[in-house]
């Protein structure tokens, strides 16, 4: 037991956990906790712009390392700020822990300045929300929030923090015992039922997804789809789950999801869903799965038995990490001869590569030359990042991932997710090189996070898109509301310019041909860089133009 203040025992607590990094934007309801960083020489603080980009950061990082991110912000506007941080967190299962400070317990009840019920506010979308109103209860607290936030399927946890709780003073014992997540494992006499049906399978397919994925489980992975012969699909934006220029890899279960990925999972009769959640884009706007499915077999995994049943009910459900699973699967195939699915795979596969070729763009900068530029040059250890708009296609459909490659970006469909989660991926791997596409829209939500890049002296390389338009919106207005723009038309800055007062390299690649030795003085850049890409809007889409929506609209 040691004499503290609340702040300190914040602090104390977290670095007992391993907590190494965190993000946030300062504020006076958290004050104590900000001055116990101050003899933490050890914990890295990035301070960031805006509490939305800050929570971004925490979710990258957290997404990125295995870890538990975290990220502190003050009361009220810097908690609403930061709450689509946690959403976004919430959607693609990372586990974060958010310090909101909160006015001072003689205060609450009364609408004071800044005030917010943080468990009403935050418990829709976080796992848990609480707020600490005894300093001594400070370590079993957030032990309580990092277990809660690690255990059964990752999310984000909420802990409101008092300012006068952070400057009282207690005895406290801080904790040695480390947190793990519980592993789980599936059972004997379900792994059986498995091998045999998956033995016996015409055309079957690994579906894959969610947080949380280690090198073991990735490796399992591998392994147990190379003794099935078996083609593997990932969830939204998780396809660098497995590598891409495998033969087995045969694309993602996703937005605007492609021909082939929908026939290789509509025609399977097993699927094998791995720490996966059945969501709207996985299964095509809830069209794949459901109770029309006829005789497919659906065998389901995951850590937490509340992800079953929310809308396909699967034949098998199994609570269990990926490596425990697959490896027992693999392990009673061991002597079996599975090599009669390899047609199903290499038809799968050739499907998935037809796709993966882009049309000829109508536009100064061709965004289908862009992309294969950069899969040509990106580093073999690149991480990849991106936020929300029409320009991900680009990234998401047909960029390859290779084996160590990484891709950081929202389930949750957030602009401005691209450029914080590139910064973070930054801080904690200064040597890689890290890739941010945006949009011109998108870049905008968080633009001003260039000040913690530099700051921090994490500086990504960015391609903005820039069609001068809310692509995406713009589409579906020009669907429903053709010749009719309202809203989605933008004026934009010079980002190069602004790259530059930021200090990054900064260039305007205004068409195709100068975009391979843009791209090259990129990557040499020491100070990090900013592409503003000269894209038409008539190239809304890469398989559609403004064009061809209004034919279709006319028709």
């Amino acid at each position: 037991m040691v004499q503290m203040l609340g702040g300190q025992a914040v602090v104390q607590t977290l670095l007992s956990l391993g907590a190494r990094s965190g993000f946030g934007v300062p504020g006076e309801s958290y004050l104590a906790v900000l001055d116990a960083f101050y003899d933490a020489p050890d914990f890295r603080f990035i301070g960031c712009r805006n509490e939305g980009g800050a929570a971004f950061m925490a979710e990258a990082w957290a997404k990125l390392t295995g870890e538990v991110g975290l990220c502190f912000v003050t009361r009220g506007p810097g908690a609403t700020n930061a709450s689509i941080g946690v959403h976004t967190a919430m959607q693609a299962s990372t586990p974060v822990l958010l310090f909101v400070g909160q006015v001072g317990l003689e205060h609450q009840g009364r609408e004071a300045f800044q005030e917010l019920d943080y468990r009403q506010v935050f418990g829709p979308i976080a796992k848990y929300a609480t707020e600490i109103t005894d300093v001594s209860r400070i370590p079993e607290i957030i032990c309580r929030a990092w277990s809660m936030a690690i255990s059964g399927r990752p999310g984000p946890v909420v802990v409101a923090l008092p300012e006068d709780v952070l400057t009282q003073s207690a005895e406290i014992a801080i904790p040695t015992v480390p947190i793990l997540a519980p592993k789980s494992a599936v059972v004997a006499a379900d792994l059986e039922q498995l091998a045999a049906r998956l033995q016996s399978a015409q055309r079957p397919v690994i579906l894959v997804g969610g947080g949380r994925w280690d090198a073991q489980d990735r490796s399992a992975l591998l392994a147990c789809a190379h003794k099935l012969n078996v083609p593997v699909v990932t969830g939204f934006r998780y396809h660098d789950l497995f590598d891409n220029t495998d033969p087995l890899f045969v694309g993602e279960a996703g937005v605007g999801m492609t021909a082939n990925t929908k026939r290789v999972l509509t025609e399977a009769d097993v699927v094998l869903a791995v720490n996966l959640r059945f969501g709207e884009m996985t299964t095509d706007a809830f069209t794949l799965f459901g109770a029309n499915r006829g005789e497919q077999w659906i065998a389901q995994s995951h850590r937490s038995g509340d992800e079953f049943h929310k809308y396909v009910a699967p034949n098998l459900s199994m609570i269990s990490d990926p490596a425990p699973l697959l490896h027992g699967l693999k392990a009673r195939l061991e002597a079996a001869d599975m090599r009669q699915d390899l047609a199903w795979a290499k038809s799968a596969r050739a499907g998935f590569k037809a796709a993966q070729t882009a049309t000829a763009q109508p536009s100064p900068v061709d965004m289908g030359v862009v992309t294969s530029t950069v899969q040509t040059l990106l580093p073999a250890d690149a991480i990849v990042t991106n936020g929300a708009g029409n320009f991900a296609i680009w990234p998401n459909k047909f960029l390859q991932f290779s084996e160590h490659q990484r891709l950081l970006a929202p389930q949750s469909g957030a602009m401005g997710y691209g450029l914080p989660a590139a910064i973070a991926a930054k801080v904690e791997y200064p040597e890689r090189c890290v890739l941010c596409f945006a949009g011109d829209g998108d870049f905008q939500m968080n633009c001003q996070e260039l000040g913690a890049a530099l700051q921090a002296d994490a500086r990504p390389i960015v391609l903005i898109v820039n069609n001068g338009s809310y692509g995406t919106i713009r589409m579906h207005q020009e669907r429903h509301f053709p010749w009719r723009v309202s809203g989605t038309e933008i004026i934009n800055p010079d980002f190069s310019a602004l790259a530059r007062a930021y200090g990054f390299h900064g260039e305007r690649v205004e068409r195709t041909e100068e975009f391979a030795d843009a791209f090259s003085r990129a990557l040499a850049s020491p100070t990090g860089a900013v592409l503003d890409l000269n894209v038409a809007s008539e190239a809304i889409t890469p398989g559609m133009t403004i064009k061809e929506l209004h034919s279709l609209s006319e028709g």
